[in-house]
This record gives structure tokens, sequence and C-alpha cells, in this order.
């Protein structure tokens, strides 16, 4: 009987210390020392650092984008330049775009409303509106009036192309009233240092891109949203030292590019940017490329070899050049030399009165500076090329043709600029897989069939088959 009672008198302790224990448990699982709710200067410098990487990182820009446009080629494993992809080689734009720019960028909105503190409104609602650019550059209908509220919309609806389009420019307008040097203080702004004003700039920047983006399309949406940023007054990014970019640090907060060449050896750069640096006698030659190791020259690597020919190339063919392989080169959203570019090509279009030759000579000198070449008879020199002298009759070209060199590195850019303008004529993959054709689009992350299939089937009947090849509504041929 006395050993009954003691094992009655230990169970009921047990039980007594499991009850405890999951009240304990419950208390003691909120880390005193973190915020149960997020801040908003971390939600803004994560949104930054994860969509820049995104952006700048192996999938959406090394391994397919870059080699689209022919600024980069690969020297091993080659399928990727000759347009091979399986449908989950275009994942990660999808998911980082949504999951840590859209979702973090409108919990950043909701913040803001709520501290009534409208400069981070307008800050979230400036990157959100690059993110979304970025999502329907590449794929074209994309999840936008719906997309980041998972608990209202699980599967959200896509939206056609020119309604994502129209919706960024109105929120983009949105955010250029919202911001305020005179208001509210922000944290957390790994671009501009929480400057106000850089951000309003940076507004009106994307709202032209965009505007030219749509212009054949829609010229009078364009034009009016340019009359629009004119009279609104705050201006276009306009100085290098006010690119959009973000600058990184040393590891383990490197360059993505720094990062991948730390442990592989998969790219050079394209022979058609080199042959063309080389024709013009380009000084930014020597930045774009390094030299190949076996002979000390500037040897691009046709794009779309197969992967026994190109491996023959390895130490013959140019690397990218040390400034793009630093680990604290920048990720550039949009700089002042691609700025200019687009108010050249705006003059031309009739959109503005300002000189599109002046404006067209002055990008190439902004993108000299981008890269450090300063000489200003070196830079004329270039400039009165026959080959690069701007030529009004075929705007298209000139911008086309100076702004795919400008754009270089900028992979994702630079592939929605060169369909837009259709130049330079590029010549598709020696190799490839597309019956002489070069890519127009990525194609949507597989996932997408299972997890949204009413939502992926609206998109493939309003736009067209789920091919690399086939055409996006701002892509007029």
């Amino acid at each position: 009987m006395k050993t009954k009672h003691i094992s009655l008198f230990l169970s009921g302790i047990f039980l007594l210390a499991l009850s405890s224990c999951k009240k304990t448990l419950d208390e003691t699982n909120i880390n005193p020392n973190a915020a149960e709710k997020a801040q908003p200067d971390y939600l803004l410098t994560g949104a930054i650092k994860s969509s820049s990487d995104t952006y700048w990182g192996t999938t959406n820009n090394m391994n397919s984008s870059l080699l689209f446009v022919q600024h980069w080629a690969k020297v091993q494993y080659t399928d990727p330049d000759r347009y091979i992809y399986a449908n989950s080689d275009f994942q990660d734009l999808w998911t980082e775009g949504f999951s840590k720019g859209v979702v973090n960028l409108n919990q950043l909105i909701k913040l803001a409303d709520a501290q009534s503190n409208p400069n981070y409104k307008g800050v979230a609602l400036v990157l959100r509106s690059w993110v979304f650019s970025l999502l329907t550059d590449a794929y074209g209908d994309i999840p936008y009036s719906q997309a980041g509220n998972i608990d209202q919309y699980l599967t959200p609806k896509y939206d056609a192309q020119k309604d994502v389009y129209l919706g960024v420019l109105a929120d983009l307008k949105a955010a250029q009233s919202l911001l305020d040097p005179a208001g509210k203080a922000i944290a957390g702004d790994i671009i501009y240092n929480n400057t106000i004003v850089s951000w309003k700039k940076l507004a009106n920047s994307l709202r032209l891109r965009i505007a030219l983006r749509i212009a054949d399309r829609e010229p009078e949406t364009a034009r009016q949203t340019i009359a629009e940023i004119q009279a609104e007054g705050t201006g276009y990014i306009n100085a290098t030292a006010e690119n959009a970019q973000l600058v990184y640090s040393d590891s383990p907060n490197q360059n993505p590019i720094s990062n991948l060449f730390d442990t592989r050896d998969d790219y050079r750069i394209s022979n058609t940017i080199v042959d063309k640096l080389v024709t013009l006698n380009d000084p930014r030659l020597p930045v774009y490329a390094a030299k190949a190791s076996a002979t000390q020259l500037y040897t691009g690597l046709q794009n779309g070899l197969l992967a026994g020919d190109a491996s023959k190339l390895l130490t013959s063919t140019s690397k990218p050049g040390a400034y793009f392989t630093a680990p604290k080169a920048p990720a550039v959203i949009i700089s002042y030399a691609e700025v200019l570019f687009d108010r050249a090509e705006a003059a031309a279009r009739g959109f503005t009165s300002e000189n599109p030759a002046t404006l067209y000579n002055l990008a190439i000198e902004a993108s000299f500076l981008q890269y450090g070449i300063s000489n200003t008879t070196q830079i004329a020199a270039y400039q009165d090329l026959p080959a690069v002298k701007y030529d009004a009759a075929n705007y298209k070209k000139s911008i086309g043709e100076q702004k795919w060199i400008a754009l270089f590195g900028q992979g994702l850019e630079a592939f929605s600029e060169w369909r837009r303008l259709d130049y330079p004529v590029l010549t598709p993959a020696v190799a490839g897989s597309l019956g002489g054709k070069i890519p127009v689009r990525f194609i949507y992350p597989g996932t997408e069939q299972s997890l949204n299939p009413e939502g992926y089937k609206a998109a493939v009947a309003h736009q067209g088959a789920d091919l690399l090849t086939t055409r996006l509504w701002f892509d007029v041929n």
C-alpha cells in the first residue's frame, strides 16, 4: 500500500509538472530580445537586400537573361546558353519576388499606415513597383491586384500585363505624392541612406522607364505620364552619384556574382559584346572583361556551344572584369545613364521638347563616368564615331545599341530593352534548341500549374502558350 501511494503521489507530481511545463513553454518561447511584430526598418532593409540579390543573382541574371542578350556566355554546363530549361529553372524570380518582395513590402505598407508614416509607404510602393515590373517584364501576365495577400487570396488571379503596368504607374504616382522630405524620418534604407528626395527622383525615373515600356502599345498614356512627371517638378536621377543601387559588402554579404566566382568558373563574356567593343575601340572593354588567362587577350565566347566544344576554350576566353566580380560591386537598379537614354527616347518620340541627340550623348558620357572613364577627349571621339553618332532617322537603333552596352551586367533590364527596341540585332545561339529563335520571356514556374491551376490556365489562354518564344504584350514586333 505504501508503494502504491508513493506511485500515485509521483504520478500526480509528474502531471502537475507537465501542465506547468506547457504554460512555461508558452511563455519562454517568446524571445525577450526580439520584437513580436516586424519593425519597418528591418522590413525595408530585408526587402531591398532580397530583391537585389534575386535581381542580380545566378538564376535570373547569369544563367538566363545575360545569356539571352549575349552579354555573357557559358563555358561549362552549357544547356542554359542553348535555351534548354526545365520549368523549375525560372522559379527563383517568381518565388523570391512574391514571397520576399511583394509580401514584405505589403506588410511595410500596413505598418506605415498604422504608424502614420507616409514616407515608409512611399518607399515601399516604389520598391514594390520595381519588383512587379521585373516580374511582368519576365513572365507577362502575373498576379498583381491580389498578390501578396495570402489571408485573402490563396490562389490570386493573374492580371493582364497591360493592367499590371498601368497599376504600377498609378502606384508610383501615389508614392510620389506620399514622399515628403519634410515628413517623418525613415530608417533601414540601404540604397539612399534614408534620403527621401532621392526616392522621389527614383519614383519618377521608374515611371519614365515604364511609360516607355508601354509606349508602342499605349503612346498617349506614356505621353501623359511623362507630362505629369515634368509638371510635378521633382525631376529624375540627375547624376551618377544618384544611381539607384545596392552597394554590397564583404563576405558573406558580397555581390552574388562575386559569391559565384568564389567557387565556380562557368561563365565567360560573350563574343557578341566583346567584338562590338573592340570594333568601337570602346574604353569600357577592360572594365567589362578580363584578359583570357592563356593568351592575355580580350576574347569572347560564342553563345550556345555544345559543352565539349566550350570546355576547350576555358583558358582562352575572357571572364567578366574585376569590377563585376568584386565583393562590393553594386547591384544597379537604374542608372543615370539609363535615365538619360530614356529621356532621349521620350524626346525622339515627341513626348517632350528636349533635344534627343544631346541627351543621347550625355547618356554615353554618363555610362563612361559610371566606370571611372572621364577623359573628355576620349569620350568626344567615341561619340563622333559614325557607328555611334545619333541617327534621328532610326533612334531605336542608336539608343538600342548604346543602351545595350551601357546595361552590361543588368541582365533582366537589358533583356526587356532588347525586346522592346529590337536592337542590337542578335544571332541566336549556335546550337540553340529553339529553331533559330532567342527566348523572349521566362516560362512560368511548374509549381503554378499545381498550386494555382485556374490562374495559370487563364493566363495561358489570354497570353498564349507558356513557351520561351511567346511574345509578351509590350513586345511589339
